[in-house]
């Protein structure tokens, strides 16, 4: 059995639609609310167009030439201009439990401080146990509700880390 070849890298526009579908299989498979998520934001389906400032990236894992997973940084929105969002990370079954998230996770936390951020949110699911173990591993406090306005009202955890 040949080895996979695992490539993280920044979006491309041919990546939308696959990262589009990886994004969604995730909240069927975990029963997550649709409403108030990820799954309903209008950036999901153009998530290159979405991350295309200089403030912002989003990554891809790319598994023998396939999208299987991604995560991005963004300022977090209507906040002060020192805390980014850590958004729209998720991974196909295919790749999870294998590190690549926790590699692709660091590289946000990288590109956060790269990019001048003095503090990182995010908002997950509570379904999303392994995730948020590694969230909390990483140093990241949770909080009692949100910041900013993201519009994912559905998520129920919320965490924050200064840089």
């Amino acid at each position: 059995m040949s080895k996979d070849t695992i490539v993280i890298r920044e979006i491309e526009p041919q990546d939308n639609t696959e990262i589009e579908a990886v994004i969604r299989s995730c909240f069927h498979e975990f029963n997550i609310p649709l409403e108030g998520t990820a799954y309903t934001d209008p950036e999901t389906s153009k998530m290159f167009q979405s991350y295309q400032n200089n403030n912002d990236a989003y990554f891809v894992i790319e598994r023998n030439g396939k999208v299987e997973g991604g995560g991005g940084v963004k300022p977090l929105s209507a906040s002060d201009t020192d805390t980014c969002e850590i958004q729209k990370m998720y991974f196909s079954k295919e790749v999870r439990g294998q590190g690549y998230g926790r590699a692709l996770f660091e590289k946000c936390i990288e590109k956060a401080k790269a990019l001048g951020y003095k503090s990182c949110y995010l908002e997950s699911a509570s379904q999303l146990k392994a995730a948020i173990h590694i969230y909390e591993s990483y140093g990241f406090k949770h909080l009692d509700g949100a910041l900013g306005n993201t519009g994912h009202y559905s998520c129920g955890v919320w965490m924050i880390k200064n840089l």
